[in-house]
């Protein structure tokens, strides 16, 4: 890729950062954008070339904040080939850390920032054993979560006959509510003029799916050229292998920016942002009409939920998901609350302490 053909502009600087800049202490330093994450090291972008930079030791000493840890997709100020600050995102696509369902995790700890400062999300699923519903689902909650646009994609549409991939089809967009829904074979290249809108130039695309969905091989039928490595799906067990390691921000031929990521097995929420009113709107519209405002919808009398189950109008399975992610939300609610609370009596702990020692004169 010739780099030094391309402007800020290219990349996707707008308005919003330069008003990022003009706000920030680092203001006289050059604005580039991160092109590349590879544990701990950064490749930047700033209008003359892309490089290898390093984070300030500054910066690192703040980066208890996973927000303020530089990302694929950030805008960051540059001074001799050091990152001294993070510019303020628009929006940032987090998940909660691996491991970290169900765990009490420290803040700095449990988020992980995907990609930042996307305008679209392409949820990419296998027409194989990667196909799941449910996992849909939680991967658009995510998304939502996170104030970013998701769009899903249905790969390896060359795997069924015609009539198959359109159930198949019926079945997410019914449960997608919206959000637009595209079928594709990324190996044989069919279908991938549907999403080209979404790769304007200077436009991001951020891909999120499990190992094995397709990702890489799409990024290089979208690039026109092998950038991402990709590998068979194992036959016994359906999954696929992590061939991408790193994060990349790509430039497309079309102007388009796309993001990589490596596969994702466990998708755990990090914030809530009405996510999950997003994703089930039907089943928020039924709760509307229970008896009670506090229906639990597990067996109150006159709940409406619970009526659309039994009428077959709204899929146990479906419902289920719903109680479940809402389930995690409250305990990370909780959890985050206890966590303050935590930190608030250590603090005033410590400065009874130094209290104590001043009047002790030590």
């Amino acid at each position: 890729m010739n780099w030094h053909a391309m402007t800020l502009e290219d990349m996707g600087w707008n308005d919003f950062f330069a008003k990022g800049l003009e706000e920030s202490a680092n203001r006289t330093h050059r604005p580039a954008r991160v092109t590349g994450v590879r544990r701990g090291v950064f490749f930047v972008f700033d209008g003359s070339g892309e490089y290898q930079a390093t984070v300030s030791g500054r910066l690192l000493h703040h980066c208890g904040v996973g927000s303020l840890h530089p990302a694929a997709g950030d805008w960051v100020t540059v001074r001799e080939s050091t990152v001294t600050g993070v510019l303020r995102r628009r929006n940032a696509l987090s998940r909660g850390a691996s491991g970290s369902r169900g765990k009490q995790v420290s803040a700095s700890a449990g988020e992980q920032v995907i990609a930042a400062n996307v305008d679209t999300v392409f949820i990419v699923t296998g027409l194989d054993r990667d196909y799941n519903v449910r996992r849909i689902e939680r991967y658009l909650a995510v998304v939502y979560n996170c104030g970013c646009t998701p769009v899903v994609l249905l790969n390896k549409a060359d795997l069924h006959p015609d009539m198959e991939v359109r159930r198949l089809l019926e079945k997410v967009e019914s449960a997608a509510f919206g959000a637009p829904v595209h079928v594709l074979s990324a190996r044989d290249s069919l279908g991938l003029e549907s999403i080209e809108t979404y790769l304007a130039p200077g436009k991001t695309v951020a891909l999120i799916g499990s190992s094995g969905a397709g990702k890489s091989t799409l990024v290089n039928r979208m690039a026109g050229e092998a950038r991402q490595t990709t590998n068979a799906v194992s036959e016994s067990d359906g999954k696929g292998v992590h061939t991408t390691t790193s994060r990349d921000l790509i430039r497309l031929p079309g102007g388009g920016l796309i993001i990589d990521n490596p596969g994702i097995r466990e998708i755990a929420f990090w914030n809530d942002d009405g996510g999950i009113d997003s994703v089930f709107p039907d089943i928020e519209a039924l709760a509307s009409g229970c008896r009670f405002t506090d229906c639990s919808h597990l067996n109150e009398p006159g709940c409406m939920v619970r009526e659309a189950i039994r009428s077959g109008r709204l899929p146990s399975q479906r419902f289920e998901n719903y109680l479940k992610m809402r389930r995690e939300l409250h305990y990370l609610s909780e959890r985050r609350h206890k966590s303050a609370s935590r930190v608030e009596k250590e603090r005033w702990r410590e400065i009874a302490l130094k209290t104590k020692k001043c009047k002790n004169g030590t």
